[in-house]
């Protein structure tokens, strides 16, 4: 088992890593809208999905991985009205390559942001 840790996505905020290899599969952590460096991005949910999007691809990469490895993506959203503009952003990053998904509104999520996602990807041999 090896923890992945990237200084290009931001640090986890408890005791948990950034995402986790297993068998030639990354397990990761949920990712929310915060910059590497901390910050929150406000905005709407397709501002805060590009964030998420980018701690993903980072993530991913550092574990040897990358977007069009993804299997699986689990994505929590604060509000299901928000769904087709999160599905906007979603489909620009994906693009063909069309992972197995589950999409849950949530009460609420840290720091309040509006969009959570965590994924499993195979890594590249």
């Amino acid at each position: 088992m090896l923890q992945v840790q990237t200084k290009n996505a931001p640090q986890a905020i408890g005791p948990y890593s950034q995402g986790i290899v297993v068998n030639n599969l990354f397990y990761s952590s949920g990712q929310i809208p915060l910059r590497p460096d901390g910050t929150l991005v406000e905005g709407d949910v397709q501002v805060q999905a590009t964030q998420v999007f980018e701690n993903l691809k980072a993530v991913l990469e550092e574990a040897g991985a990358s977007l069009n490895t993804v299997v699986k993506a689990t994505v929590f959203i604060k509000d299901m009205n928000d769904f087709a503009a999160l599905n906007e952003v979603y489909g620009e990053y994906f693009g063909d390559h069309k992972p197995a998904r589950s999409c849950v509104e949530v009460a609420r999520l840290p720091k309040d942001v509006l969009v959570e996602i965590e994924v499993i990807a195979l890594v590249k041999g």
